[in-house]
């Protein structure tokens, strides 16, 4: 069996200790490449996407999408559209990014977005 890279096993960790800490609750998930932002609101009981935003949708394409204030926008919007889809209480899943920067600017604007986590 092939060694996981340490990206691999610290987003592991990561998601378990999410995953034991949800009660479920659905997961707000995070990935960062070096352009765009995506955030995602799983429902990992039914294996279901329930909202879904990134840098790269229509009302903030054109913007620079690898920079905090366009993962503030996303934060905003995945938040806007979870609370459309009934869902207030998250855990929040940073991946395999440390909580700083771009990540701690979504989670931030999420949770202004009135998502509780």
């Amino acid at each position: 069996m092939a060694k996981l890279s340490t990206t691999a096993r610290r987003k592991n960790r990561v998601r378990r200790a999410v995953k034991a800490r949800a009660n479920g609750r659905p997961r707000l998930s995070v990935y960062r490449s070096n352009q765009n932002i995506y955030a995602q609101v799983i429902d990992d009981v039914n294996g279901v996407t329930l909202a879904a935003a990134s840098s790269l949708d229509e009302g903030l394409k054109g913007k620079a999408g690898g920079n905090v204030e366009a993962a503030g926008e996303v934060g905003k919007l995945v938040a806007e559209r979870a609370t459309k889809a009934g869902v207030k209480d998250v855990v929040f899943d940073r991946g395999s990014y440390i909580y700083h920067g771009r990540v701690k600017a979504l989670a931030d604007a999420a949770r202004e977005g009135g998502l509780s986590f």
